[in-house]
């Protein structure tokens, strides 16, 4: 359905910095890096004696938007380096100019991997994937949208998201699964799946505990965006370093959490995560993952669109235009 940029939930306008890439590259060289090249969307390294993983998203010509493999894949990586007894910290980042503009429902990888044939990725006829109806589309999202970030937010490893560019929609999902966010200066952080989807939001429907409620309600109803800065002030993001500096001071943030003991951390992170469980985090995840699917289940009817999202004819923005993500500014209608 969607092409680059034709990635659903990660339609975006934005720049970033090209020194990036090369900066980062020339860290991983320098702290002494030994990569596993066995997936086909990601890439996993350990770092200083192995007490650091680091997981990229290796899929730039598309902002690393995330396809199945890339989903799985991801899964594997993160059990790869709870496994390990040795990695304290692990570093989640994505490779070029975006940390990741959303899920990817029209790339050309993306479009094999879901026909029928035999580049169709396996996970498409399990997990509810051969039924029909709206139970084939809730037991997939579940799988493989939201039980997956739930399970990665409980990693039993403190996890970082290094963000840089546009975090879109799913992108967000992936960064508020770690435990902490540290963003280059250009980073922009929007939910467009209201405006241009119809939809009410993510799977992980995390807005309300990361924004604030009104803020989650204005940034959902707008499309709008905040920026790096912002996001810090809200609490979200934990750090905020220039584009070429991003890496670097990523890798040294990391450093210092993995002198903690082991069993400190972990306490700590549990304690934190089961008090806000105790809030009613967990509880309201559920609730809205299933009103996430009624708002499918509408549009599917509607519009007899197997994939359950809404159409300009309903007063959306046309997202084959990937109309510009303006900042949430306090003076601005």
């Amino acid at each position: 359905m969607f092409s680059v940029p034709r990635i659903a939930y990660g339609l975006f306008g934005f720049g970033a910095s090209s020194l990036l890439q090369t900066a980062r590259q020339a860290d991983l060289l320098l702290e002494g890096s030994t990569g596993v090249q066995d997936f086909d969307f990601i890439c996993y390294e350990v770092i200083d004696d192995g007490r650091i993983a680091v997981i990229t998203l290796d899929r730039p010509k598309q902002r690393n938007a995330q396809n199945r493999g890339m989903l799985v894949e991801l899964g594997s990586a993160f059990e790869r380096a709870e496994e390990d007894d040795d990695v304290r910290v692990v570093i989640l980042r994505g490779e070029g100019t975006s940390f990741s503009a959303g899920h990817d429902l029209g790339s050309s990888d993306d479009v094999r991997g879901r026909s029928p044939g035999p580049g169709q990725h396996p996970t498409y006829q399990c997990n509810g994937g051969s039924l029909g109806g709206v139970e084939a589309r809730h037991r997939q999202e579940w799988h493989y949208f939201y039980q997956n970030t739930k399970r990665w937010r409980n990693l039993r490893k403190i996890t970082i998201a290094e963000v840089q560019g546009t975090v879109l929609s799913a992108g967000l999902m992936l960064a508020w699964c770690c435990d902490l966010i540290v963003a280059a200066q250009d980073a922009v952080f929007a939910d467009v799946v209201g405006t241009r989807l119809g939809m009410c939001g993510l799977e992980y429907f995390g807005h309300p505990w990361e924004f604030g409620p009104r803020k989650a309600k204005e940034l959902l109803l707008t499309g709008d965006s905040v920026g790096a800065d912002e996001a810090h002030a809200l609490g979200m993001v934990s750090k905020v370093f220039p584009n070429d500096e991003l890496s670097h001071s990523s890798v040294e943030f990391a450093r210092r959490i993995a002198k903690l003991p082991s069993i400190t951390a972990l306490m700590i992170k549990e304690s934190v995560n089961q008090t806000v469980d105790a809030m009613g985090f967990a509880t309201a995840l559920d609730a809205c993952f299933s009103l996430h699917q009624l708002n499918h289940a509408h549009w599917a009817q509607l519009t007899g669109d197997p994939l359950g999202i809404g159409t300009v004819e309903y007063g959306l923005e046309d997202w084959r235009l990937a109309p510009e993500i303006l900042p949430a500014a306090k003076s601005r209608p």
